[in-house]
């Protein structure tokens, strides 16, 4: 049974298919990287769109795959093109290489971009000032009652998809694979020797003409941009899974029990000069006009409570808690109500 799990997820040694795991990998790598980055920016889904279009356009035209696939030393290749790989540096056809640009831009985009689209019409739909009978809301509840069954078919499409490919029935782990019309396959020996000589290459080649180089200077920017994110992106893609994690719903509950303080204990009388307030026996009594609290108002600074003309007349005077002579402002007086006002 160990030979058999052993065989399905891992490939031979002629085989040139990556298994399960790495291109399982792959796929998680661009899919943690959103979610991660949008905690550090405010303006996120166009500004995201357009750097990870400039940089999957940089691998696919350079090596032949997506960020993440080359990070896992992968390329793609054509369907059918069995007998002579071409070496990653040759790039995709142009048919195969726009598909797989518009494919692995737009759908995580369009996807996203549905989702929210479906939780604020959740959200509408809770608080909704539309009659029960208008059109719109019954238009609008018929979508988020048949979106679960369409995302499940989508992700079913998806799960059926990898265990075809576990068990060597399908060439691609997934359906975007295949719509753009390429497989993916380890880079080769040559492949990464190919790629080395072009990297050389072009920090070697010199031109002379102005019109050469104002155009090398452009390209050398582009790609000096798009190396510079990937670089980045390659150092810091494990700090961002991480961040992805710890603002994750599931891990609230355990940020807060590795956060949470024990309760403090009740402020330590600071002030025992000659103006200072002692504590009154009865706990309804104001400590200021020594009367039964009217108003009652907390100070957020210490936690004692005084009438509230009282406590505004003191703190305003002294900037100060009578009590504990904690430095205290009229803002953090706190009016306190109890189920009887």
């Amino acid at each position: 049974m160990a030979e058999l799990g052993a065989h399905l997820t891992t490939a031979s040694a002629g085989d040139d298919r990556p298994s399960i795991f790495e291109v399982v990998a792959q796929d998680s790598l661009m899919a943690a990287v959103r979610p991660a980055l949008r905690h550090l920016v405010k303006w996120f889904d166009e500004i995201y769109v357009l750097l990870d279009l400039l940089l999957q356009q940089h691998y696919l035209a350079r090596c032949s795959a997506s960020f993440s696939e080359n990070f896992y030393s992968l390329k793609r290749i054509p369907i059918g093109d069995c007998r002579q790989q071409p070496l990653a540096t040759a790039g995709l056809p142009k048919r195969q290489h726009w598909k797989s640009l518009l494919l692995l831009v737009l759908v995580p985009y369009l996807k996203g971009k549905l989702e929210k689209l479906v939780s604020s019409l959740r959200e509408e739909d809770e608080y909704s000032i539309h009659p029960p009978s208008s059109s719109w809301k019954r238009f609008y509840r018929a979508f988020l009652a048949a979106y679960p069954f369409v995302n499940m078919t989508w992700e079913g499409w998806f799960l059926i998809q990898q265990l075809c490919y576990i068990l060597g029935k399908a060439q691609h782990h997934s359906p975007i694979l295949r719509l753009a019309g390429v497989r993916l396959v380890r880079l080769t020996l040559e492949d990464i020797e190919a790629l080395e000589k072009k990297s050389a290459g072009a920090i070697s080649s010199q031109t002379h003409s102005i019109k050469a180089q104002v155009q090398s200077a452009v390209r050398k920017a582009l790609g000096g941009i798009a190396f510079s994110l990937s670089t980045g992106l390659s150092i810091s893609v494990f700090f961002l899974q991480f961040l992805d994690w710890w603002y994750s719903s599931e891990n609230q509950e355990t940020i807060k029990s590795l956060t949470a303080l024990p309760t403090p204990p009740p402020p330590v009388h600071l002030d025992h000069g000659a103006g200072s307030v002692l504590l009154p026996k009865l706990k309804t009594v104001c400590p200021l006009c020594r009367r039964i609290r009217v108003n009652a108002t907390a100070l957020s600074t210490s936690g004692f409570v005084f009438c509230y003309r009282c406590a505004y007349s003191y703190v305003k005077t002294h900037q100060r808690c009578p009590i504990t002579g904690y430095a205290t402002e009229l803002q953090h007086l706190v009016k306190l109500y109890s189920p009887e006002s």
